[in-house]
């Protein structure tokens, strides 16, 4: 498998496939490779020739630097981890934080037309400038056909297609579904830092999201955020940040039920000092 850590020799391969119309694929990610990633490595392996794997924790998205500090760098056994889905079709790109930013590791300031200031934007400064940034850059250096990103950060997946829409990006994105584990967690390469005790207690986020979707059938999004709220209450492991349900074309919080619009509940909470969110689909 080829890895590559600067990005002018992915350039020299990148120019090489697009000269025989090879297509190309893409699936940015911070390491810690999980089935998750790998489903959407899979889906991008059917639709193209190739696919470009980036591994970068990218330091401009973390507003906690304890966060960023602790975030799990693995990248020899991601490399393994891909090598068992295919050895010659998939390309990593694991770089320096230099090849990257250059000596300026700063983020551009984006503005999504308001997604940004909702949810994650509103409980992490800088977020999406961050996220907004360091994926555009990979875009300019990858320049792939398709790029594959997870619906468990649904939020992010539309920044990113506004970000595409914004800057005119010739890059189709594909949103692919949550990949969980058996009891219903949502896959994240932070759940490896859980506790056992941690890690018994976390499926009761999509349990509860579950009871949410049901319940969006009968009433109102005020009751069913305090209902939410009093059944984490309950929960001695488990600190909720937020649940607020949505409208998922403007990321704004539903006051009022609309049938000719699709909302999705969206989640974060802290187990020990692990953030973990999800969403659901609620029509």
């Amino acid at each position: 498998m080829k890895v590559f850590h600067n990005k002018s020799e992915l350039s020299y391969i990148r120019d090489r496939l697009k000269s025989e119309n090879s297509t190309i694929g893409f699936v940015p990610t911070m390491g810690a490779l999980h089935n998750g990633h790998l489903s959407l490595v899979e889906k991008g392996l059917s639709e193209n020739h190739v696919v470009v794997v980036s591994i970068f924790v990218n330091p401009t998205q973390f507003d906690n630097r304890e966060d960023l500090k602790k975030y799990p760098r693995t990248l020899e056994a991601d490399v393994a981890l891909l090598s068992n889905v295919s050895n010659d079709k998939i390309i990593v790109y694991a770089p320096s934080v230099e090849d990257v930013y250059g000596d300026k590791v700063q983020s551009e300031s984006i503005k999504f037309d308001g997604l940004e200031n909702e949810m994650e934007g509103a409980f992490r400064e800088g977020h999406f400038d961050g996220v907004g940034t360091i994926v555009k850059r990979l875009f300019e250096i990858v320049k792939p056909n398709r790029a594959y990103f997870g619906e468990k950060d649904f939020q992010q997946l539309q920044i990113i297609r506004k970000l595409v829409e914004l800057y005119h990006i010739p890059v189709e994105i594909v949103g692919c579904s949550i990949h969980r584990a058996q009891d219903g967690l949502a896959m994240s390469s932070r759940n490896i830092r859980l506790t056992n005790e941690h890690r018994k207690a976390a499926p009761f986020i999509y349990k509860t999201l579950k009871s949410a979707k049901t319940k969006f059938g009968t009433k109102s999004a005020k009751k069913v955020a305090e209902w939410v709220e009093k059944q984490f209450r309950k929960q001695p492991l488990l600190e909720l940040e937020y649940f607020i349900i949505a409208d998922t074309e403007t990321l704004k919080p539903v006051k009022r039920k609309s049938t000719k619009k699709a909302y999705r509940a969206f989640i974060a909470v802290y187990a020990g000092d692990i953030r973990l969110i999800d969403n659901i689909a609620l029509n």
